[in-house]
């Protein structure tokens, strides 16, 4: 998963939402609320309805019957809201960091979603989109699969921390992987120096015994 998981209020405005989506490159956002729990997404899907939308239900004149007002009303708030909560998704589908990517990616297809956020104890840890899971499968091409022990997990936490400490990481679009002190480094970078940062970064923990690295520059259409 990407832990460096940007996110918005309910009271964001729907504008800078927008924004952040664009700056980051990122099709979806969590609404999060001051407590720190999660309440909705943002995604590209919400703002397409809401260009799209005019505030009224179409189709047969008999479906609208079985609508009701209230319906309607609800689509009027989407496609009209100035704020994060009027438009988001509310039911939004988690998972937890003990879920199998299997699992993981059997969502993904039957729910026709991009990404699912992992919750501990209510609150949001980090986001599965399927890059990542793409970049699990390719950090297995060589090897068979090997299983995460503790201190592979005292390794990755330390860089992640390293990582969240610094001015120059990336903030988003990156995950990082640990399996017998190889550190795998995936996704995103701004530059070639940030890349090479995360690199001497790894590689300076205590353990590791080599990175790598299958970064490259954010691309102009942004990523998943």
């Amino acid at each position: 998963m990407t832990t460096s998981v940007v996110s918005v209020t309910p009271e964001t405005g729907v504008s800078e939402v927008a924004r952040l989506l664009l700056e980051r490159h990122i099709s979806a956002v969590p609404v999060i609320q001051a407590e720190g729990g999660l309440v909705g997404m943002v995604s590209e899907g919400d703002f397409l309805r809401r260009t799209e939308g005019d505030g009224r239900l179409h189709g047969s004149w008999w479906l609208r019957l079985f609508s009701g007002p209230g319906e309607s009303a609800a689509q009027y708030v989407k496609t009209h809201g100035r704020s994060a909560a009027d438009v988001m998704t509310q039911d939004v589908i988690t998972v937890t960091e003990d879920t199998p990517a299997g699992e993981i990616a059997h969502l993904l297809e039957t729910k026709r979603i991009k990404r699912v956020p992992v919750l501990r104890d209510g609150r949001i840890v980090g986001i599965v989109s399927r890059a990542d899971l793409l970049r699990g499968l390719a950090a297995q091409r060589d090897a068979p699969v090997a299983s995460a022990t503790v201190e592979d997990e005292t390794i990755r936490k330390r860089i992640l921390e390293e990582m969240s400490a610094s001015d120059w990481a990336p903030t988003y679009g990156v995950s990082v992987m640990v399996a017998e002190g190889i550190v795998q480094i995936w996704g995103f970078v701004d530059s070639h120096e940030q890349g090479e940062a995360l690199r001497v970064a790894a590689g300076n923990v205590p353990g590791v015994k080599g990175v790598e690295l299958h970064v490259s520059n954010i691309p102009a259409h942004g990523w998943e």
